[in-house]
């Protein structure tokens, strides 16, 4: 039986873990039922490796951005500009991050961070692109500053990896936002998080490897690839009591209304 088609929302294919056998994962990712891929950057200095992965890989799409422990000040000069310049030059750029705040790590430079994170906002309204976002230990600066960008003009996009609590996956919903679940929830002592897993709705939903990192159940420990997201798909269904193909349904259609700029056909 031909398995149903899904999306790994959020990968990783420059890093070197997959990037030495790329071929073999995305081989094996099809052999899944993966049918497309969003690989996403992390700092500059990989923004030309993930530019080359969508260019020569058909199913792959690419973001570009900044990670917030990645960023530095220099980074800051025309950082906006220069998402929307790329994305204008390349239609296979469909969001920009991942980008975010994260003041788990001490030291960090906040004020570094929500620049940065400020800037991938003002690139995303100016382009009608989504954002990829990455939260830690930073709920409230998060919703915060969404929440005043998008009381200024329209703005979607994903809150990747999600861990956070309750209150926070509510307040990302009411903006408009998605939720993307990695192999987190697969795991043992996850039973918080798949709570709210199973809250979300369907048609807000998204699910994503973040491979070569967080490998779901069965293969936690191992190194993760996209093929993998089948198996927090498959726990996804079983939270909600649906079955695998209807939450890769939804999750498929999820992706390309959020990335409208990937092709569905």
């Amino acid at each position: 039986m031909k398995p149903p088609f899904l999306v790994d929302s959020h990968c990783h294919l420059s890093f070197p873990e997959l990037e030495w056998e790329r071929s073999a994962v995305l081989q094996r990712a099809g052999d899944a039922g993966v049918g497309r891929f969003l690989t996403v950057a992390t700092c500059p200095e990989n923004w030309p490796s993930v530019l080359e992965i969508s260019r020569t890989e058909p199913p792959v799409y690419a973001t570009l951005g900044i990670h917030p422990t990645e960023v530095a000040p220099h980074h800051l000069v025309g950082l906006a500009q220069e998402l929307v310049n790329h994305a204008s030059q390349n239609p296979k750029v469909v969001a920009f991050g991942e980008t975010g705040l994260d003041f788990y790590h001490t030291p960090c430079d906040r004020p570094t961070q929500m620049a940065s994170f400020s800037q991938h906002i003002q690139a995303a309204v100016e382009a009608d692109l989504p954002l990829v976002i990455h939260t830690r230990e930073a709920e409230e600066a998060t919703f915060q500053l969404l929440e005043e960008a998008v009381s200024r003009a329209p703005l979607r996009g994903v809150i990747h990896c999600f861990t956070g609590t309750r209150p926070f996956a509510e307040h990302m919903l009411n903006l408009g936002f998605y939720l993307s679940f990695a192999g987190i929830v697969t795991f043992k002592n996850a039973a918080a998080l798949q709570e709210i897993a199973a809250f979300v709705p369907l048609d807000r939903l998204l699910v994503e490897t973040d491979a070569p990192y967080l490998a779901p159940h069965p293969h936690r420990g191992k190194t993760n690839e996209p093929a993998f997201v089948v198996h927090t798909a498959q726990k996804i269904a079983d939270l909600k009591g649906l079955t695998l193909s209807q939450v890769a349904q939804q999750t498929t259609q999820n992706f390309f209304t959020l990335f409208s700029r990937v092709p569905q056909a």
